[in-house]
């Protein structure tokens, strides 16, 4: 698990550098050509980013100084050399070489973990979806994988993209995109992801939330951004298995052949020691910018269904009203990042504010540790950096878990609810992500009476509005007293003829960060289902995205018109 930042005391550096020295490992490997997984330990930032322009660390702890990743002998001699002192890790090395067979009675799912859908069962779910709710949801051929292209190799994939929205309300409507398994050892993510669009497809029409949502705005899911390599990874004996299969500049049937598809986007490509230009590196840019039928496939989706803003590495920031969100789902770390991935740390992105608030609320969801994605070491040609940079569109990095193979109690009992949440936030505010993060969050929202109302009754409305919803592990986020809190009845505050009805203090004054709120409304409304919106203000002016609660009114007989054949 990924715990540390540069932001750590150097007092506890130099600490942990000290113990670190004392347990040294010489400098020959063991007996054997490996693999064994081993923990390098380290001297300097500058030696990690030596490392990570060609290798890729499974962890990096700066506040005790190793990091830890796979090598063979070759590997372990290039560890020296760059002046890490590595040690065998011999339990995980007996875990990462365990074979992976189906446990007794699995017929389904990756062997050994029955709780991850292979790529073809991911597929098959999602055509389930669109079969099941297909006013909500399409399943889009956005192009093919390198092995499809290819003649003579492995059959290969359609590059394929979940859309969720509900058709029958028109648009423009704001975009988020989640980009997953661009990783093929990257077990939990694409599940993470189905699991999110099984939860929206299924919550839609009960659950009030996710059918705003869904009414107002688009989720688009790259399932699997490495098919190809994702099911050499799904198949003993290449778990390990990172980049996509091209083979290029490495060999046919190497078994590190392959682009590393998150160092092969175009924005800053290969710029700045972020990556690797060798063929058989873990982490190989491939001979171009683009060059992988993958990434030009998710590329031009999204140049498709996003609005371009420009680049902001010229130095202006986006402005604070850009919709639109892009999320790529990794394993593992626990880590939550945003662009720059390719700068200097002296150069933060000029939106560098407002990606830090909303990393830091989506790390109050599933409690990973946020950080600018240059603090954890140099990367270019990445997801996050062309989604923000080339578009200026609002990017994010989950790394989610601890462990690239996760186990299935760990993935589905924390994993699991804690992300699904953070998605969840993530599909609330996509229509203004720079800017309602600042503000509060509406909680709790429910009337009394719950369910329904008789028609011309009172009908009160309870919530809660709450500003401190931030992991404050690195850093401190400002929040504020609460200002204001409102409710909508049917059209949301974006809308045109949205009024906003005041929600009072129940205290009596807004006077902190936190406040229950309430207001009575008298349901003049036409029989059936309605929906309330609620939201908050801060003291500073930040107005939170919105929360919804169903109430259905109840016409009593005698006022009901009916007609007579």
């Amino acid at each position: 698990m990924l715990i540390s930042s540069l932001r750590s005391p150097a007092l506890a550096l130099v600490l942990a550098l000290c113990a670190a020295a004392a347990l040294a490992a010489p400098a020959d490997p063991p007996e054997g050509d490996g693999p064994w997984v081993v923990r390098a330990h380290f001297q300097s930032k500058s030696q990690v980013d030596r490392l990570a322009a060609t290798r890729e660390p499974w962890e990096v702890h700066y506040d005790k100084g190793y990091l830890v990743l796979d090598v063979d002998r070759a590997g372990w001699r290039m560890l020296v050399d760059l002046g890490f002192e590595p040690e065998v890790d011999w339990a995980r090395t007996a875990e990462m070489l365990r074979p992976r067979v189906a446990l007794p009675g699995q017929v389904n799912a990756i062997p050994g973990f029955p709780c991850y859908r292979t790529v073809e069962e991911t597929f098959t779910s999602a055509q389930a979806i669109v079969t099941a709710h297909p006013t909500l949801a399409s399943w889009i051929d956005i192009g093919d994988s390198w092995e499809k292209l290819t003649a003579g190799g492995l059959p290969g994939y359609d590059m394929m993209v979940l859309k969720l929205t509900n058709s029958a309300t028109p648009g423009p409507k704001p975009v988020l995109l989640v980009n997953a398994a661009i990783h093929a050892r990257e077990y939990a993510t694409a599940e993470l992801v189905m699991r999110f669009a099984e939860s929206l497809a299924n919550g839609y029409g009960t659950d009030p939330d996710i059918t705003w949502i869904l009414d107002n705005q688009e989720v688009h899911l790259v399932l699997e951004a490495n098919p190809d390599g994702r099911h050499l990874a799904e198949s003993p004996p290449q778990p390990l298995w990172r980049k996509n299969t091209n083979p290029v500049n490495c060999g046919i049937g190497n078994p590190n052949r392959g682009i590393d598809l998150n160092r092969n986007y175009p924005y800053n490509w290969g710029c700045c020691g972020g990556s690797s230009g060798s063929g058989c590196a873990e982490t190989y840019r491939g001979p171009s910018a683009a060059s992988e039928p993958e990434v030009q496939a998710v590329r031009d989706y999204m140049l498709s269904v996003f609005p371009d803003y420009g680049d902001p590495g010229s130095g202006t920031p986006i402005p604070d009203d850009a919709a639109g969100l892009f999320l790529d789902i990794h394993s593992y770390g626990e880590l939550l990042l945003w662009p720059w991935g390719y700068t200097t740390l002296q150069a933060p992105p000029p939106n560098n504010t407002e990606l830090q608030t909303l990393g830091r609320k989506f790390a109050y969801f599933n409690n990973h540790y946020p950080e600018q994605s240059i603090y954890l070491y140099v990367t270019d040609g990445t997801t996050i950096d062309y989604s923000y940079g080339q578009l200026g569109v609002s990017a994010y990095t989950f790394e989610i878990g601890n462990d690239f193979f996760q186990d299935c109690n760990t993935f589905l009992n924390t994993i699991l609810p804690t992300n699904m949440q953070a998605l969840l936030y993530a599909a609330r505010i996509t229509r203004a992500p720079y800017m309602l993060p600042a503000g509060p969050d509406a909680l709790s929202v429910a009337t009394v009476p719950s369910g329904s109302v008789g028609s011309g009754q009172p009908l009160d409305v309870h919530a809660t509005i709450n500003d401190t919803h931030y992991n404050n592990q690195n850093g401190t986020e400002p929040v504020q007293n609460i200002a204001a809190a409102e409710v909508y009845v049917d059209t949301p505050p974006w809308a045109p003829g949205a009024t906003p009805i005041p929600l009072a203090p129940s205290d009596g004054n807004f006077n902190t960060p936190i406040e229950a709120v309430q207001g009575t409304l008298t349901a003049n409304w036409p029989g059936g289902q309605h929906t309330l919106f609620v939201r908050g203000q801060d003291a500073a002016g930040n107005w939170g995205p919105v929360s919804a609660v169903f109430i259905t009114v109840v016409v009593p007989v005698e006022l009901q018109s009916f007609s007579i054949e």
